[in-house]
């Protein structure tokens, strides 16, 4: 049995943090014996050393978006980067194949339904559920528009082993030589909404009350009674038109018995899916997360057709009409694509480190972080390498080349503050440091035990939330807060490499999988992307380690626990 690639890197991580756990204890063991059991509490000082931090900004490249967890559509205006408009094109299958219609069928309805985020928060006496939906990023009106797909999206890459997987990249290109366009995705117009707007309303489907007799139950006036026969969550619920009065008679049940509903490959290559187009009408726009990949978002055709029922002697026959329902999902490959109008960034000062800061979620902007460039004064007031000195200040080394600990680090944190002169819309709650050569979060974050499905509460001793002015929910940004504690004590007890690091928003600190980037020209080794990061809309601008406002550049605080002997 062939282990993928994802559960191979969580069996190392796990391995990884077990054996750092068990050496922690033996390198610290000395010290906290000192520390902790000793009875004299006065033989052990604690003190603080500041190292100088490089920050640069670095262009986001394209990147993966084939098998992202969940997708954004729609069109979004950030007032300090510009604006950003992503579509989505998918592969769709049914949920079973080779179906019987029956004769004579009758199309009633064909209805696409895409849920976005939601949860209940109040429900009446009469069963009707209010909800509070989110992830919905904006409030005014796009165009939407669905078209039937007719690029087809492939598994493999031809152009390497037959087992590689194709990639599809936001800017509309694959990992081989291939360019989606535009003509190909807009086929049929499936449905046109030149003022949609995401609604957090139940969506609740009836149908007409009948008696003991089936005989439909009539009000005082004679009309017929109807009663919620169905509650949906909110959704994207958008009836489909039918070309022609045609197009899905052709498309599916004049295919019964055929091999093109016979099974996935065939479907795919035959019916190549939708594209969900979003358009600005104004200035501002909506943008949505949704999950696309989930089974309750689908196509259902609801037709009626007639059957022939036999009775028990097979002699009579009757012909009867059923209602049916032909239901397709969103499965295989499906592609994000993204389509900016950002300001322009500088390139980033890879030698001296960058005045500014500018992270911006998507195909935006991300910063490098490397520690401990440049020079401290030493204990006899000489400008030393700040790498050289921190490791000098911490450990000694043994002639059989391993180290001592001289010092315990207790605490070590990066502090990020927020440029408000140059901020000028909604500022994102957490930012992500990461290791972009091995293609990991810091050790910090996977010992960080603050765990919480809701991102605003997760891993929040490791990634400090966003302090804001007098702590209000809506109060202008002040700084962030990385501490990377676990991170220095591996260079220092392990002698780990001193690697840059990457520093993205991200929208949930949850989504961290990785995704492959498309690099031009990446001297940093940027190789893949965290999912959290692709898919945040948001921004923020940070003073960087070159600026002149001593007080808020970004640096690297050590507090320390040393012995006095």
């Amino acid at each position: 049995m062939t282990i993928p690639n994802t559960m191979l890197r969580n069996i190392f991580l796990i391995t990884a943090v077990a054996l750092s756990f068990s050496s922690c204890e033996k390198d610290f063991a000395s010290i906290d014996s000192d520390v902790v059991n000793s009875d004299n509490t006065s033989n052990f000082g604690t003190d603080f050393l500041n190292f100088p931090v490089k920050a640069y900004n670095k262009k986001i490249e394209p990147f993966q978006t084939n098998g992202l967890p969940v997708n954004l559509l729609g069109f979004n205006n950030d007032p300090t980067f510009g604006n950003s408009t992503i579509n989505f094109v998918g592969q769709m299958t049914p949920s079973a194949y080779d179906p019987e219609f029956g004769e004579n069928v009758t199309l009633d309805s064909v209805v696409l339904t895409i849920p976005y985020f939601s949860r209940a928060i109040e429900t009446d006496e009469d069963g009707n559920n209010t909800y509070l939906i989110d992830s919905i990023f904006g409030d005014t009106s796009i165009k939407l528009s669905v078209y039937k797909n007719n690029f087809f999206l492939r598994d493999f890459n031809p152009e390497l082993e037959f087992d590689s997987a194709q990639r599809y990249f936001s800017n509309g290109t694959s990992s081989s030589s291939d360019v989606i366009n535009a003509s190909d995705l807009e086929g049929e117009l499936l449905y046109e909404n030149l003022e949609f707007l995401p609604s957090a309303d139940e969506i609740r489907l009836t149908t007409v009350e009948v008696d003991e007799n089936g005989d439909p139950v009539l009000d005082e006036e004679g009309n017929e009674n109807t009663i919620v026969s169905t509650r949906q969550s909110p959704a994207i619920r958008a009836v489909l038109n039918n070309p022609n009065d045609t197009f899905w008679q052709g498309l599916i049940f004049d295919k019964e018995g055929q091999p093109e509903l016979s099974n996935e490959n065939n479907f795919t290559n035959y019916f190549r899916g939708l594209y969900l187009k979003a358009e600005a009408t104004g200035v501002d726009g909506t943008m949505m997360l949704l999950n696309l990949a989930s089974t309750n978002t689908n196509i259902t055709l609801y037709y009626t057709s007639d059957i022939e029922n036999t009775d028990d002697t097979g002699s009579d026959s009757e012909t009867q009409t059923q209602s049916g329902q032909f239901v397709m999902n969103f499965s295989g490959n499906g592609v994000s694509l993204y389509d900016n109008n950002f300001i322009t960034i500088p390139n980033g000062d890879t030698v001296n480190g960058d005045e500014t800061i500018y992270l911006k979620g998507g195909e935006g902007s991300m910063a490098m972080i490397e520690l401990f460039q440049g020079t401290v004064e030493d204990d006899d007031g000489n400008q030393v390498d700040a790498f050289d000195y921190f490791k000098r200040s911490f450990r000694e080394e043994n002639e059989d080349n391993t180290f001592t600990q001289k010092r315990l680090i207790n605490e070590a944190y990066l502090e990020f503050f927020v440029n408000q002169n140059l901020i000028n819309g909604e500022e994102p709650d957490r930012i992500y440091l990461f290791d972009p050569i091995r293609n990991t979060a810091l050790i910090d974050y996977f010992l960080d035990q603050s765990a919480s499905d809701t991102q605003i509460n997760a891993k929040i001793l490791h990634l400090e939330p966003l302090v804001r002015v007098d702590d209000e929910p809506n109060g202008k940004g002040v700084k962030y807060k990385v501490r990377i504690t676990e991170h220095l004590n591996n260079i220092i007890v392990r002698d780990s490499s001193n690697t840059k690091l990457g520093l993205v928003v991200t929208t949930n600190v949850n989504t961290i999988e990785n995704y492959s980037v498309k690099p031009e020209n990446d001297d940093d080794g940027v190789l893949q992307l965290p999912a959290g990061a692709i898919l945040s809309t948001r921004g923020t601008v940070l003073y960087g380690n070159n600026t002149n406002n001593e007080d808020k550049k970004v640096k690297l605080t050590v507090y320390y626990t040393e012995p006095d002997n």
